[in-house]
């Protein structure tokens, strides 16, 4: 029985004033829509996404449970496994009172460099949009809503600054439909998904939030999508036209665009009540469709850390979904799995951190996290650890040394907010705040006795070092910021000021300065700060960000060469070595691309130090795309860990010492170079455009049309056991619609010691196309448990039509041409077999889903 609605939306929207109506299409806040208190209409409340529910808090905010980002959960190539992920999340937004989660991010990796590539899937179309589906359907099983972003072309953070209007994303229409667009034509076939996000940059000349043929055309009439449209967070840069366009709320509120402009143009005739009605009527059925008794409309509903998931089964969860998208990329001479009853020693950059996010909008707290080390420890109690190298891209966050200096001896550091600066006669104290941070965005932080546009904040903490010696300070700041140690001026970040790539594009570099610190001596740290009003140096189309941010770190001055050399002898000293290298969140995040694929500091000189000293080694990488790997050919085993999550250490040791038999699967090519990336020569933008000049040939699409060498190509990952696929058929039957399916179907059996799961993954090629088309595309692919010495039967079900089709421009229309096709099996992109052959006798044109 269908549920009784919430709201009566046609007698709301005939009862609510025009002002009324216009109010709705713009945010409330930073995270809630309007509401209409005489009418019952309540506000929704989102969250941001995609690895996890934040809640409505930048500053503070509420611990959350943390997936593994986006290529770590696409490296499981598990449907079944994502859909759970999807519930799990939406047990989450429940327990932040938010009805809709931001994510999935559905956007193609072109390059390796995209700042946000971590979120999205993959370089693939059809692994994104499959994943896509199954997150979807799970989030939205819950009764919230899942939101896809960002709609469309949102693939590099250079220049991607909300308030610079030039910058244009040029593609042709058929790399658009084939590859840009594919991953939400394929969620929407697939999973209904409630809401869009629009993207902030420009297709072919005009912005996707005002784009009618991207949101009308082509979403609302071409794939029949019925739902919700909302902006990218200050992505929307006109009224009338974007309401006209189909977009139907600006975010955030209160309106820098809407709002009395939409007045205005109603007035003028330049947009009719009917369409704010539409937009308004969007809105009203989304409330309907996200009600629920257990999660209320309550603008100030509080946020819990727990949900109805228990916080065992919680963490067994995420293990799974962290371990199962590991890859091992290589295991010479079965370095791994390591034996638990011989000497071990980590070492490395990232051993002793939590890499469990990138950076910016999915980032956030989460409720514990696991290192390496505490895994490797959990399995070999004695193991040993040393540095090795330096990989930081900003000092160590200060908070993860301090202790507040209030007496009480928490962790972590005080923040004391005012509304006069530091030094002023009369400065009246107006709240406190424990945090166990010292990275914050404090966009939305508010308080009644706390001016919102320019307040001060003093964040104290007391450090006792070790060891004595020099130590480091660094402060990075939108805003402005000085560093004092004992009343001693260590870091001036606001006298002058230099841009940085810090806080999504606005904030400054670090700035350091070091200190002589004595061992067992307590010493206080403070950090002056003034808000984003105070700052010195803007950088022009940075994103508006009210109240700012700032970082504060804290290191000891070590010599690089000093670093090596303990490692060296540690790994002399033991059986068996783990290496973790890699990226954080500092490296990889929203607001900026990387430079190159280069690893941090001197972390190449150290693998290859280490790994003469002992050839027992394993690397263990953490990224969320792909880093150069001039060692590769040196070393015997490289485990790709992605940035894991709450569970993301412990699913590294599970992985190591075999508990976990590795299936992960590369979604995305690793390129050995990064000249060598299809998007090498395009990728950026020059004068305010970015061409996509490698069109429809992007990833393996365009190594394997130029028989251009990876490093481990798309699909690839090892297991500690062996399989064969065999007896595979092909064969096309009409479904229940009648519409004509391939059906692909074979034996998996497991052949070597252990039990183990893979990838039977489908590839289809046309062979004679008439026009050039890469050498084959993935079409469908299943993931497969088998027993050791058993054999597993596998299915794969693809439409025929999108098996087969290409874009045809001249009609604007996809066409499936008559011929003969390949169907490719394999267990990667590089290690395939022709399975059987169908034909497509006669060209068929066709539109829609």
């Amino acid at each position: 029985m269908a549920k009784e609605p919430y709201l009566d939306v046609d007698d709301v929207i005939s009862r609510l004033t025009i002002e009324e109506k216009v109010a709705l299409l713009s945010g409330k806040d930073f995270w809630q829509t309007r509401d209409v208190p005489r009418l019952n209409v309540p506000s929704l409340r989102f969250s941001d996404g995609p690895n996890g529910a934040r809640g409505r808090r930048f500053f503070n905010g509420t611990p959350a449970a943390c997936m593994p980002c986006g290529t770590g959960l696409a490296a499981t190539w598990d449907v079944e496994l994502i859909e759970h992920a999807g519930a799990t999340l939406g047990e989450e937004c429940k327990g932040r009172g938010a009805h809709v989660l931001l994510g999935p991010t559905i956007n193609i990796q072109r390059s390796p460099l995209g700042g946000r590539g971590f979120e999205s899937y993959s370089e693939d179309p059809v692994l994104s949009g499959l994943m896509a589906s199954a997150m979807v359907k799970g989030v939205q099983s819950t009764g919230v809503g899942a939101c896809l972003k960002h709609y469309v072309c949102n693939d590099q953070e250079h220049e991607r600054q909300v308030d610079l209007l030039e910058i244009v994303v040029i593609a042709t229409e058929r790399a658009l439909r084939e590859i840009y667009l594919m991953p939400f034509q394929i969620a929407q076939r697939d999973s209904n998904p409630l809401t869009y996000m629009t993207s902030y940059n420009r297709v072919n000349g005009l912005h996707v939030s005002e784009n009618p043929r991207l949101m009308q055309d082509i979403l609302r009439d071409e794939w029949k999508f019925d739902g919700f449209i909302m902006s990218d967070w200050l992505g929307t840069y006109s009224a009338a036209e974007s309401t006209n366009a189909g977009l139907d709320i600006e975010m955030p509120g209160p309106p820098r665009v809407r709002g009395l402009n939409l007045v205005v143009s109603l007035g003028s005739r330049k947009l009719t009540e009917h369409t704010v009605d539409q937009r308004v009527r969007n809105l009203l059925n989304l409330i309907n469709r996200v009600a629920c008794p257990e999660r209320p409309f309550l603008t100030d509903a509080p946020e819990k850390t727990d949900t109805c998931i228990p916080a065992d089964e919680l963490s067994s969860r995420m293990h799974k979904i962290a371990s199962d998208g590991l890859v091992l990329l290589k295991n010479n001479n079965n370095v791994l799995p390591l034996s638990k009853d011989k000497t071990v020693a980590v070492i490395g950059p990232n051993a002793h951190i939590a890499a469990y996010a990138g950076g910016g909008s999915a980032s956030l707290r989460p409720t514990y996290t696991t290192t390496p080390l505490d895994g490797v420890r959990k399995h070999v109690p004695s193991a040993k650890y040393t540095l090795g190298a330096a990989g930081y891209k900003q000092l160590p966050a200060l908070s993860l040394m301090s202790t507040t200096p209030d007496g009480t001896g928490r962790k972590g550091v005080l923040c004391k907010f005012y509304n006069e600066p530091a030094g002023h006669e009369g400065r009246v104290l107006r709240d406190t705040v424990h945090t166990d941070l010292s990275d914050m965005l404090l966009v939305d932080y508010s308080h009644p006795d706390v001016s919102p546009e320019l307040f001060y904040m003093d964040i104290e903490g007391d450090i006792t070092p070790a060891q004595s010696g020099e130590y480091m300070f660094g402060c990075s700041v939108r805003g402005t910021a000085r560093v004092l140690v004992d009343g001693q001026l260590v870091v001036d970040n606001a006298t002058t000021q230099v841009l940085g790539g810090t806080f999504m594009g606005a904030g400054t570099r670090e700035e350091r300065g070091t200190v002589a610190l004595e061992a067992g001596r307590t010493h206080r740290v403070v950090l002056q700060f003034g808000s984003s009003q105070t700052q010195r140096v803007k950088k022009k189309g940075a994103t508006a960000m009210r109240g700012g941010g700032v970082r504060i770190g804290c290191a000891p001055v070590v010599d690089a060469d000093a670093e090596i050399k303990p490692a060296v002898d540690l790994a002399a000293s033991v059986d068996q070595v783990v290496l973790v290298v890699g990226l954080t969140g500092e490296w990889e995040s929203e607001g900026f691309d990387r430079d190159n694929m280069d690893l941090p500091g001197r972390t190449n000189d150290l693998v290859r130090a280490v790994m003469a000293a002992n050839p027992n080694t394993a690397v263990v990488v953490q990224s969320g795309t792909p880093v150069e790997l001039p060692w590769a050919d040196e070393v015997p085993a490289i485990l790709q860990s992605w940035f894991g999550g709450n569970e993301g250490g412990n699913a590294i040791a599970s992985v190591l010492f075999g508990d976990v038999n590795p299936s992960g699967k590369l979604p995305l090519s690793m390129p050995k170079r990064l000249e060598d990336n299809p998007a090498f020569l395009n990728f950026g933008s020059e004068n305010g455009r970015t061409l996509y000049g490698e069109d429809i040939y992007v990833g393996y699409r365009f190594y394997e049309k130029t028989k251009k060498e990876v490093l481990f190509p798309f699909g690839h990952g090892l297991s500690y056991t062996t399989f064969d696929i065999t007896n595979f058929d092909v064969d096309v039957k009409a479904d229940s619609n009648g519409d004509d399916m391939v059906l692909v179907s074979g034996d998996v059996a497991n052949t070597g010691t252990r039990d183990g799961q893979t990838v039977v993954q489908v590839y289809i090629r046309q062979q004679k196309p008439s026009i050039k088309r890469p050498p084959k595309e993935l079409k469908g692919f299943q993931k497969v448990a088998v027993k050791t010495g058993a054999k597993a039967s596998v299915a794969v079900t693809i439409s025929k039509k999108y098996a087969t089709s290409y874009w045809d421009e001249e009609r604007d229309q996809w066409i499936s041409e008559a011929g003969e096709y390949d169907v490719l099996v394999g267990q990667s992109s590089a290690d395939v077999v022709v399975a059987g052959h169908f034909t497509i006798a006669k060209t068929n044109w066709w539109k829609g889903l």
